[in-house]
């Protein structure tokens, strides 16, 4: 278990010394490839620990489906029914989609309903 964030950096140069090397990687039966695993299940759980990862905003999370299926704005709209101002005002986080926007939104953006619906 690591303790400190000291030990956390230690730990983290010492992964780094054992990446270098391509056999602990590749090679199970390599004795840099046991160390490697357990530093890195150390830090994995130091780092679930101290620097959560939260889910994402509704607007975050619309962005983000914006980019990767190539919509703009408008295009977001025309896909979801609903006008280009209430688009924004969801990107701004002006406001919040009603259930039946909310619905659309997660199916059509594969955006899981949590996260639509702030829970």
């Amino acid at each position: 278990m690591i303790k400190s964030e000291k030990d956390y950096h230690v730990i983290l140069e010492r992964i780094e010394d054992l990446l270098s090397s391509p056999e602990n990687i590749e090679n199970p039966e390599a004795k840099g490839f046991i160390e490697l695993n357990i530093l890195s299940d150390l830090v994995a759980d130091y780092e679930e620990a101290h620097f959560p990862v939260l889910p994402p905003t509704l607007p975050e999370a619309i962005k983000l489906r914006m980019h990767e299926l190539g919509l703009s704005q408008k295009a977001l709209s025309d896909y979801l029914g609903i006008s280009s101002s209430r688009i924004s005002e969801y990107l701004n986080g002006k406001s919040e989609p009603t259930l039946k926007v909310a619905r659309e939104i997660s199916r059509k953006l594969d955006i899981e309903a949590s996260i639509v619906l702030g829970v």
